[in-house]
């Protein structure tokens, strides 16, 4: 264990903000579904449908840029500074342009959002959130690029801080748009989104100007002014934030297709659905926020060819996080007869969230080890592999699996619930043996070279 002090120090350092931030992301999300469900208990249906929807282009879009992140981490590693400055440049243009692609998908999805089986009288509350939240998307993939950059260059407390700032903006926006406080109008769910929108354009604002007016980054600003766009440092980005980004777009579709799911079951299925979604992510926000600090790590050490510290610091990861997972999923467990109480007071949505802790305590050992591995293998860039071992996690293992617990076998909402333990895990397994196998892989090319 001794070998493995040093990565934990390293480790908490970096992720630690990651983390932070992402529970401020958390905290919001559980803000937000506690305001729109007291605003009513339709509001927070619509929410659950159309917020499940989106998760799927955020969580692609975010996927995209963490292939930016072990490239500016192995130019960091060796000191190439102007580098790593020019290839923020072009990031900023694949994010834009991926944008663009996300945001004429939604809109097909908009257009046909009444053939969805969804509860027709959340169609009108669904609609003109929709739209702002489309209006939306540009705004969090350009600041993904710059949190992405933060990451790589180790300076995880600056997005840390924008993103909390971004937090508190979107709560005030919520409290006076919401309910009509302080002169506002009252919009309910749709004041809920325009906070949304205009928190995300906060953030990206205050990103630009401290990447262009910081003392810290002036030689990455130097380097973003001297170099030029290229086919092939955007091929490169593209090579690695795509498989990236559909290996956490099929996990994301799959829950988004759950929800589908969900909504043949009804309104009440809904909002329990929508509630546990929320809590949900406390385990999966906080173990991708660790995880992300391995990818750091791993690709630090990448740059230099470190496969011993390569593997130490994976390892690192995955204790932390399997400490991380046990803390949650005692804490849901032992809490969840009230985990709904703070967001409706329906009895029938409140037991169904009750009953849904099961699954979701099963399901985060493999949450946590797919969080990790995933991670580790950006960090080595080794990821196309990831879009296949998804592919069958999710779509092949967990949605079908969904289908016949939730409604062949009649266990509804928690039968369908019962298929995550199945393609989480198994996705974490495929992950971790890829990336022994690539290391090995690796070893065996060094001994023979040598």
């Amino acid at each position: 264990m001794k070998s493995f002090t040093a990565h934990y120090k390293d480790l908490t350092r970096l992720g630690l903000p990651i983390v932070i931030g992402q529970l401020g992301i958390i905290f919001v999300s559980f803000v937000d579904t506690f305001m729109v469900g007291r605003h009513g208990t339709n509001d927070l249906a619509a929410a659950s449908f159309v917020n499940n929807m989106f998760n799927l282009a955020i969580i692609f879009a975010t996927g995209f840029s963490y292939g930016f992140t072990p490239i500016v981490g192995k130019l960091f590693g060796k000191g190439k500074r102007e580098d790593a400055g020019g290839m923020f440049k072009n990031a900023l243009l694949a994010n834009g342009t991926i944008s663009v692609m996300l945001m004429l998908a939604m809109w097909i999805l908009y257009l046909n959002i009444a053939n969805l089986g969804q509860p027709t009288e959340l169609l009108e509350l669904m609609r003109p959130y929709y739209l702002i939240l489309l209006i939306s998307i540009p705004f969090i993939l350009l600041f993904n690029a710059f949190k992405q950059f933060a990451d790589g260059i180790t300076d995880t407390r600056t997005s840390m801080w924008i993103l909390l700032t971004g937090n508190v903006l979107n709560i005030a926006g919520n409290y006076m748009l919401i309910f009509g406080k302080c002169g506002m109008p009252e919009l309910g769910l749709l004041g809920a989104g325009i906070s949304t929108l205009l928190s995300r354009m906060a953030m990206l604002g205050i990103s630009l100007t401290i990447f262009f007016k910081s003392r810290r980054y002036v030689i990455y600003a130097n380097g973003f002014w001297k170099t030029r766009i290229t086919k092939k440092r955007q091929r490169e980005l593209y090579r690695l934030g795509l498989p990236i980004a559909a290996q956490m777009g099929m996990e994301t579709a799959s829950f988004s297709l759950t929800t589908i799911m969900v909504g043949w079951i009804g309104t009440t299925a809904l909002a329990a659905h929508q509630i546990m979604c929320t809590v949900g992510q406390l385990g999966f926000m906080v173990y991708y926020g660790m995880a992300a600090a391995v990818a750091v790590k791993v690709s630090n050490y990448n740059g230099v060819g470190d496969m011993g510290n390569i593997r130490r610091s994976a390892s690192a990861g995955f204790h932390l996080i399997i400490l991380m997972a046990t803390v949650t999923s005692a804490l849901i467990f032992a809490l969840r007869r009230s985990l709904a109480l703070p967001f409706t007071d329906d009895a029938a949505v409140t037991l169904l969230v009750a009953q849904l802790a099961i699954p979701f305590v099963l399901y985060q050992f493999g949450d946590g080890l797919q969080c990790n591995y995933a991670n580790a293998l950006r960090g080595i860039t080794d990821v196309k592999p990831m879009m296949l071992f998804a592919f069958i996690a999710y779509f092949v293992i967990s949605l079908p699996a969904g289908y016949i617990f939730g409604f062949v076998f009649d266990l509804g909402l928690p039968g369908v619930w019962m298929s995550f333990p199945f393609g989480l895990t198994s996705a974490g397994v495929m992950f971790y043996l890829r990336f022994r196998h690539t290391l090995k892989k690796r070893d065996t090319a060094a001994h023979t070279v040598a």
